[in-house]
């Protein structure tokens, strides 16, 4: 057990000083700290929630692999303070996540650090009742419960259906590289700040965070139908993308030729652009035949329209292509080699680009400009 133990861990120190494995980890050591003063400064049933479920993830499970500092006492003292912060006994989820990663499903042993810090945090948890007992029954275990449960959805969505990773920059950025999941459970004791090297071709991966992992199952097709439904949401919808046109296309009289890819269903690209670039010729396509019959419900004869599917390694005559984000062809194909002179891509939120701009947080999109 000492052995699986000191290879989950990384237990080889390295270097000299406070610090065991590396000076990144001061970060993590001081985003603790902040993570206490905001729930300090504003408690609140969102703060208590996401500030769990982010420390959960990151500093308490990177905490967890590595210990941040080479005394055993400065490490046993942090693991006390993370406990009444976060409401879970450190020893405690060490000793159950590195059986996870050990593949051992069985009881936990009680042990007395547990014991420890299981009692620190029913002082705390006492000390809060004693003073405002409304807020901990209204506020604080609300937020605790919500934060649990999202540590669930995360720690479910990981391994649902294998182990997966999120190679997104903006949420490795955020939890320190845990979207290297795949990684992380090949080198267990593979520090935080290296995985991003040790990335596997190949290896399973969604383009969603872990909590936002259960949209791989969403059909955009149902909400596109959805819009078609609703006056009013067509009304936002299109009012949303013709600001994030706009906003993008900052030279329209360069553009006279227009290919649109899936415009099937509710046409608001080609609605939207034949506001925005007036004198346009618009062509829509579509590998269904059936969207391409819906779409002209709402467009004019002006408009053509091709029933085949779009292929953006083949170059195109326009001078601006559309993408959409239900495109299941290769979509870092158009970002690496633009089938047109301009290319607008419709991604996801997070999926920045040099040339961008949101379309809504609401919707979770933007529109990002490549050129050649």
């Amino acid at each position: 057990m000492t052995t699986l133990v000191a290879r989950l861990t990384g237990a080889t120190p390295r270097g000299a000083g406070l610090l065991r494995y590396s000076a990144w980890d001061s970060v993590l050591v001081l985003l603790s700290f902040a993570h206490a003063g905001v729930l300090l400064a504003w408690p609140s049933i969102p703060v208590i929630a996401l500030g769990l479920w982010w420390n959960a993830n990151t500093v308490s499970h990177n905490f967890i692999h590595s210990p941040f500092f080479r005394s055993r006492v400065l490490n046993r003292a942090y693991s006390l303070g993370l406990g009444a912060l976060l409401g879970i006994p450190q020893s405690l989820w060490r000793d159950r996540h590195l059986h996870h990663h050990g593949g051992q499903h069985r009881a936990v042993r009680w042990t007395r650090d547990m014991t420890i810090e299981a009692g620190v945090i029913l002082l705390v948890w006492a000390s809060i009742v004693a003073v405002a007992p409304r807020f901990f029954l209204s506020v604080y275990v609300p937020g605790y419960l919500i934060g649990l449960g999202l540590c669930f959805l995360q720690g479910y969505f990981e391994h649902a259906r294998g182990t997966t990773s999120h190679y997104g920059r903006l949420y490795n950025w955020c939890f320190f590289n845990d979207g290297y999941h795949v990684e992380h459970h090949l080198r267990p004791a593979e520090h935080w700040t290296r995985l991003p090297a040790r990335a596997q071709p190949g290896a399973r991966h969604s383009r969603w965070p872990p909590v936002l992992r259960w949209l791989d199952h969403c059909d955009l097709e149902s909400l596109e139908r959805l819009v078609i439904r609703s006056p009013r949401l067509q009304r936002f919808v299109l009012a949303a993308h013709e600001r994030a046109f706009r906003a993008v296309l900052t030279e329209p009289s360069a553009i006279r030729r227009v290919t649109i890819v899936g415009g099937g269903l509710f046409p608001r690209t080609a609605l939207v652009l034949r506001r925005v670039l007036p004198d346009a010729a618009l062509t829509v396509v579509d590998k269904r035949a059936d969207h391409l019959d819906l779409a002209r419900m709402f467009l004019d004869g002006s408009i053509v329209f091709r029933h085949e599917t779009f292929d953006p390694a083949v170059p195109s005559s326009a001078d601006l292509v559309v993408i959409p984000l239900s495109f299941t062809g290769d979509r870092d194909c158009a970002y690496r080699t633009p089938p047109a002179p301009a290319v607008v891509i419709h991604d996801w939120l997070w999926r920045t680009h040099a040339r961008g701009v949101p379309v809504s947080w609401l919707l979770l999109k933007r529109l990002n400009l490549v050129t050649r």
